[in-house]
């Protein structure tokens, strides 16, 4: 059995040694990780030892208990707190209530006592563990969860190609009737909110969120004896308020599928008094691509201005059917720029692919396939100048002197691979960048701290506003670049620079506490000594 870990806060030595003599933490679920004199000293060693019951007094120097309770309950707010006290105070009890404290126990610590407790947090640790493995209750939140899962997978499928062994996958986890199908089409749904005459308003009209749930409802019950059909909830730049995406079998027709529709548009205005347009876009063969077609369905409400709004507009209606388009568009951009920057290299590779594979899909003239090539070329070049990294040695890396790739770029046999090694090329350079960036970071606090060390009140979050970033992932940042925690670094700086005073100066010692960024003199050599061993004092006194 894994043991809880616990940290023991008294300013007392003695108290703190007889509680971890006196008690069997072993058998009550617990190992001691560490102890701790204040409040202060507390907080640096919870960041290192991560604990998960902190067992602490209330009177102490520096930090009392309850502003340490405080301050955890802030950063670490699942952390069990126990807190013991002398005092008999109503008041503290309720601070410690309110700062949600786990148990509150009175001085003398009673060991039978404080077993009983340890015993309740262990089991109280032990059953929120559970419940959070509990595979019953697991299934059981998923079930709830299941319409939310399967609405989130129906945007993503809308919205980017995904691959075909995934769409299969989800279609059976999130028990989606679409896979068997000859082909599949996407539609946008919108709904007007005209205003109606006072004859022609319903109640429901002022639940406008009821409004798409009822529209919802006719759809399906009007469909679904026609062909299976996923509709659910979409929020577009369009006014889309539902998407779809049906399936079109041997036993149903694309033509019948319109048809329908545009009974469902009339029924609902005759049921509703609302209009409702349905942008109906180009069939696909393969789901995975079915982001195509909703692109399509929405474009194809954008010619509501000149077909009507309250009916079906058919994309191939509106637009004239092309022997096709080679594009390299937005989304494609983005998620080439996504792999890229942040790999791993089987996401660049599969983003390359997805990228040339457009160019072998296209039928179409050798012109677009040089407008497209130099499209997704100059799209390398901006994150070449956007990270400032050095061009040449980039296209050196993907096998092309700099002035002959041009020609290279222009040719569709080799432009793949030429992608594909630009690409590995600038990720890599990006990484490198990304480290060098880091580090120069870290050395520009290292300076701030250095400048700003005698601010008793400089702080992580000081820092961060300097630096424009967040105080977790820069103290996550600092410890993996410098080994030391932020607190302990700051520690370590002021006593350097305490020790250059104490032998440089003679100055007194409160004076030099208050120069090196401590408001209390009895901290400062609590602190001093805890590092060198003897007091401030007996530290000049012994050089």
């Amino acid at each position: 059995m894994e043991l809880y870990r616990i940290l023991l806060v008294d300013d007392e030595e003695e108290v703190r040694k007889s509680i971890i003599r006196k008690i069997d933490w072993t058998a009550v679920g617990f190992s001691v990780v560490g102890d701790a004199e204040n409040g202060k000293d507390a907080l640096e060693k919870i960041e290192s030892l991560d604990p998960d019951v902190v067992l602490t007094d209330i009177r102490m120097p520096y930090m009392d208990g309850l502003t340490l309770a405080g301050k955890i309950r802030e950063k670490y707010p699942t952390m069990k707190i126990v807190i013991f006290s002398g005092y008999d105070d109503f008041e503290y009890a309720k601070q410690a209530i309110k700062l949600n404290v786990t148990e509150y126990i009175l001085k003398p610590v009673n060991v039978e006592e404080l077993t009983t407790i340890l015993a309740r947090i262990q089991a109280n640790l032990d059953e929120e563990i559970e419940q959070k493995r509990n595979v019953n209750l697991l299934r059981e939140h998923y079930r709830k969860n299941l319409p939310i899962l399967r609405e989130q997978f129906l945007k993503e499928l809308v919205s980017r190609p995904t691959k075909e062994s995934i769409v299969r996958e989800k279609l059976a986890e999130y028990d989606i009737p679409l896979s068997e199908a000859r082909k599949w089409i996407a539609i946008a749904v919108d709904i007007e909110r005209e205003e109606t005459g006072e004859d022609k308003r319903l109640p429901l009209h002022e639940e406008k969120g009821l409004i798409p749930i009822s529209v919802m409802q006719i759809m399906e019950e009007n469909l679904k004896h026609y062909c299976n059909i996923s509709l659910f909830s979409y929020s577009g730049m369009s006014g889309t308020e539902i998407a779809g995406i049906a399936a079109i079998t041997e036993k149903n027709s694309q033509t019948g599928f319109i048809y329908v529709l545009g009974d469902i548009c009339k029924e609902i205005r005759k049921i509703l008094k609302l209009p409702v347009t349905i942008g109906i876009g180009h069939s696909c063969q393969a789901l995975g691509k079915i982001s195509v077609s909703f692109q399509s369905a929405l474009n194809a409400l954008g010619y509501k201005a000149i077909v009507g709004t309250g009916s079906t507009i058919y994309i191939n209606d509106v637009e004239p059917v092309s022997g096709g388009k080679l594009e390299f568009d937005s989304k494609a951009e983005s998620d080439l720029v996504l792999a890229i920057k942040f790999g791993p290299s089987e996401k660049i590779g599969e983003a390359v692919e997805a990228v040339v594979g457009r160019m072998y899909e296209a039928k179409v003239h050798v012109r677009q396939y040089q407008t497209y090539m130099l499209n997704v070329s100059n799209c390398m070049m901006k994150l070449i100048q956007q990270y400032d990294l050095d061009m040449g040695e980039i296209l050196k890396t993907a096998g092309a002197d700099p002035f002959e790739s041009l020609s290279r770029i222009l040719q569709r046999e080799s432009f793949g691979q030429w992608l594909l090694s630009t690409a590995r090329g600038i990720h890599e350079a990006i990484k490198e960048e990304r480290d060098n960036t880091a580090k120069q970071v870290i050395e520009k606090a290292k300076q701030y701290i250095m400048d700003n060390y005698q601010d008793p009140d400089l702080s992580v979050e000081q820092i961060c506003r300097y630096l424009h970033m967040s105080p977790a992932y820069f103290s996550t940042m600092f410890k993996k670049e410098t080994g030391q925690t932020y607190v302990g670094y700051l520690t370590e700086v002021r006593l350097d620079k305490a020790v250059e005073l104490l032998n440089m100066t003679d100055d007194k010692t409160y004076v030099i506490a208050s120069r090196v960024g401590y408001q209390e003199q009895n901290y400062f050599s609590y602190v001093f000594k805890k590092r060198f061993g003897v007091s401030p004092s007996k530290f000049r006194t012994n050089k």
